[in-house]
């Protein structure tokens, strides 16, 4: 998971163009719990920054109902986190992405491909009751991570959107805007 905030804050706490990523895993079904994550923090994030992203990311401004509270819960493991530069690309309309901590993880995304004629094929989700965004690009990542969550997978499901978070979750009407292709 990587994610670059083009505009937010955290109380009077400025979080503009900050990155933040994360390695995670569950052992059964996300809703049984007994996950870890890894939190990889921007570099350049100054402490109080660093606290709220924590915050945030923790479900601890939350309602108990949205994305990051409903993650968070199922989180019982966090190694130490980490401080490092995050290359962060992120193209919605070519439904391409990539993402690097050096020695940490890497994870390139590509549009899914028509399994008949191999040409990209592009899909957009929009889940009426989602909580983690309103609507995505369906796409595919190839990634690996190193450490304590060691792993490498290729061609699995991934999902490139914008959303807009508060304190009661996604923020109405700040979605991908509609388009056709």
């Amino acid at each position: 998971m990587a994610m670059e905030i083009t505009e937010g804050h955290f109380d009077y706490v400025r979080l503009d163009g900050l990155r933040v990523a994360g390695v995670y895993r569950w052992p059964g079904p996300v809703h049984e719990g007994n996950g870890t994550w890894l939190s990889i923090m921007d570099r350049r994030a100054s402490q109080e920054q660093v606290d709220a992203l924590f915050t945030i990311l923790g479900g601890g401004e939350q309602e108990a109902t949205t994305g990051f509270a409903i993650y968070g819960s199922t989180i019982a493991h966090e190694p130490d986190p980490v401080f490092a530069d995050i290359e962060f690309e992120f193209d919605l309309d070519k439904r391409h992405g990539r993402f690097v901590v050096d020695n940490v993880l890497e994870a390139d995304i590509a549009p899914i491909r028509n399994p008949v004629t191999g040409e990209e094929h592009y899909i957009a989700i929009r889940p009426h009751r989602g909580f983690e965004f309103r609507e995505g690009e369906m796409a595919s990542a190839s990634f690996w991570s190193r450490g304590e969550l060691e792993q490498k997978h290729e061609g699995r499901f991934a999902v490139l959107t914008f959303a807009s978070y508060g304190p009661h979750g996604i923020i109405p009407g700040e979605s991908l805007p509609h388009r056709r292709m």
